[in-house]
């Protein structure tokens, strides 16, 4: 299947203040971020016009900078404005929205106080994730061979470009060999997250997740928390070894990409797609889409 590339779309992006024609919002080659991953940045999605939890992912993206000790030169109801505009002007209703924040080019070595913050906001449709027939089967999942760092070598709680690189291994990894994605452990050999999503598991009618201690607490994964808790399902966050999992009855993933995806198998472990797992993906399109909610 082609797929345009990202760099020959239509539209305009914001960019530092103003919105630029697509295909001029571009970066030196000898930009810092590219060359030192000094770059940090935001996934949201619009449904219905609506950019789903925009000020908490706008704070986050903030947190992240002052993370790697970078000042984004706008406030947080700047952010907010510029994103829901850029939804406006690209037309879009259903979208997904891509704010980042990186250093420039004023200098090139490890050290780069001098260098310039810049930001941009882009917008585009966002087809499924997954595919959408297996994504109701439940996807399968590889066992990555590469680990979350432990939190004193890493900025691990940042949204940070760099801390991608082994999601992008792992999840090469794992499409070479039929599976659509890959659950990475940390550093002590514990559960951790997949690439791009936290992960649950349900046994007994109770939830199971790993507490993010070296990873994203991602804003889906709070939001799937509320909705459980609203169901007054139990939620147990706690530590969770590889071979937990095989006495867990369900799985299934989180994330804004992702939204709440059934996972069946991961490496030698098989999971069902259950009730519980079907309840939180209805409540949770119910919550990005509450015009649709009320209308049924």
């Amino acid at each position: 299947m082609s797929v345009l590339p990202f760099d020959q779309r239509e539209g305009v992006i914001w960019y530092n203040g103003e919105f630029v024609p697509w295909e001029q919002a571009t970066l030196h080659v000898l930009s810092h971020g590219l060359h030192y991953g000094s770059g940090v940045f935001e996934g949201e999605r619009a449904y219905g016009g609506e950019i789903f939890r925009l000020t908490e992912h706008t704070q986050r993206l903030f947190k992240s900078a002052e993370t790697l000790d970078m000042e984004i030169p706008y406030t947080v109801e700047e952010i907010d404005e510029a994103c829901r505009e850029t939804l406006v002007r690209q037309g879009l209703v259903d979208a997904y929205i891509r704010p980042v924040a990186w250093r420039g080019s004023e200098m090139m070595g490890v050290s780069a106080q001098t260098t310039r913050i810049n930001v941009a906001i882009a917008a585009w449709e966002w087809p499924a994730y997954f595919d959408p027939a297996q994504r109701l089967k439940g996807i399968r999942l590889d066992m990555s061979e590469w680990r979350r760092p432990d939190p004193r070598t890493a900025p691990c709680h940042a949204k940070a470009v760099g801390l991608y690189m082994i999601c992008t291994l792992s999840k090469h990894a794992a499409e070479k060999k039929g599976y659509a994605d890959a659950l990475m452990l940390d550093w002590r050999g514990q559960v951790a997250e997949a690439t791009g999503a936290n992960v649950f598991f349900v046994r007994d009618g109770e939830l199971h997740t790993p507490t993010p201690d070296c990873f994203l607490d991602g804003i889906t994964r709070q939001t799937v928390m509320e909705l459980a808790r609203n169901r007054q399902i139990k939620i147990h966050e706690r530590a969770i070894m590889p071979e937990e999992m095989e006495g867990f009855e369900q799985c299934f993933i989180v994330g804004t990409a992702a939204e709440v995806t059934p996972v069946s198998e991961i490496g030698p472990y098989r999971f069902e797609v259950g009730e519980i797992t079907k309840t939180l993906m209805n409540d949770y399109t119910a919550a990005v889409r509450p015009q649709a909610a009320a209308a049924e």
